[in-house]
């Protein structure tokens, strides 16, 4: 039966899955206009600013002068973060120190692409491999909570980590591979997409539904790093595919005559858990395929075509005997039987309103955020 309110804007490929989606009266979404009048004025600088980039990088190696490491960067080995390492050590002459989280969930081709650019780079990596049993344990909890943001504990466990490691070690800068050109349209909040990490959703959730303590899974809060790492210890996220010409195929190209580097059939999938919860867990339980922003994105900035987009969306990432075989893979993992896990999967869904959080503050945060311009991207 066709949703005679259903909506697509008739410029990219968000639609009204997202709830909060608002069209102009020419049928373009607010993605779109927010792209057009607010990211794309502020991107197209950047990339003429070959000064302003080139101060960044001298400032960077001035102050790691005399030292083993003069940035860090958060390694997963999919291509953002693998082509951030790869620009900062051939092209910037940079000295960085490759972290990797190791959460419990690498494919293969993941694990191949960080040896082959470790080797490749000659760089140094450190891997900190979380606790498995506290993060399966997290990760239950989560599925039974019901809601659509089932990658927290491990968004949390990479981030974290990597915050905590950099102050430890006294590092200042961080380089990652959030981005303009892929990135430009962020999920939705309700599709399972929150803005940093909210330590009071995942107490919450965790006093709920999980049975051992989390004596040493890495949490730091949203408002933690964004404030106290940033203004009293002074450290800095610098994103520098938003002030060079980065473009998706070119890189991946580029990646694999340098050291065989190999592509993934589709963004994140270099985690096998995000896989299955963006393939199947999230479009079969609660409706929502994030593929619609992550081609927007490319639709946006002349990557794809929205024809292509629209094609390609009609059809799973991943056909339904193999993403069956990883639903038994996933269970299994986290230690449940297949019927427990299909009995969370059919309960009734929640969403974060359900349980205590910093939402309220997060969304005021990223409002003022975008007010005073240091924000571009769509909050919602």
């Amino acid at each position: 039966m066709i949703n005679k309110d259903y909506r697509i804007c008739n410029n990219c490929t968000m639609d009204s899955s997202d709830s909060s989606i608002e069209f102009d009266e020419n049928g373009q979404c607010i993605y779109c206009s927010n792209f057009y009048n607010i990211i794309l004025p502020k991107w197209s600088a950047n990339l003429k600013d070959e000064k302003g980039l080139l101060r960044v990088i001298e400032k960077i190696k001035k102050e790691g002068e005399n030292k083993d490491f003069d940035c860090i960067i958060g390694l997963s080995g999919g291509l953002d973060s693998s082509y951030v390492a790869y620009i900062a050590k051939v092209k910037f002459g940079l000295k960085p120190l490759l972290f990797h989280v190791d959460g419990g969930w690498n494919t293969d081709k993941a694990v191949g692409n960080i040896e082959k650019l470790v080797d490749g780079l000659g760089l140094n990596l450190y891997t900190e491999v979380i606790n498995w049993e506290e993060m399966k344990d997290l990760q239950v909890a989560f599925l039974k909570s019901q809601i659509s943001h089932q990658d927290v504990p491990q968004d949390t466990a990479f981030l974290s980590g990597l915050y905590k490691f950099a102050q430890k070690h006294s590092i200042k800068y961080i380089l990652t591979g959030g981005n303009y050109s892929t990135e430009c349209i962020r999920e939705p909040n309700e599709w399972g997409c929150v803005p940093g990490t909210d330590k009071t959703l995942i107490t919450d959730i965790h006093s709920k539904y999980g049975s051992r303590p989390l004596k040493s899974f890495p949490i730091i809060d949203v408002f933690v790093s964004k404030i106290y790492y940033k203004y009293f210890l002074g450290m800095q996220v610098f994103k520098p595919l938003d002030f060079i010409p980065y473009i998706k195929s070119d890189a991946e190209v580029e990646l694999n005559k340098f050291c065989g580097w190999e592509k993934f059939k589709h963004k994140h999938h270099e985690s096998r858990f995000t896989r299955f919860f963006e393939d199947y867990w999230l479009p079969k339980k609660f409706g929502f395929d994030r593929r619609k922003a992550h081609f927007a994105s490319l639709i946006l900035t002349g990557q794809m075509t929205r024809k292509d987009a629209i094609k390609r969306i009609k059809y799973p990432e991943l056909d339904a005997h193999f993403l069956e075989q990883e639903f038994e893979y996933i269970s299994h993992k986290l230690d449940l039987t297949v019927s427990e896990l299909k009995s969370i999967f059919e309960g009734s869904n929640k969403s974060i309103g359900d349980y205590s959080s910093k939402q309220l503050l997060v969304n005021l945060g990223s409002k003022i955020m975008q007010k005073f311009g240091l924000e571009k991207r769509l909050y919602k």
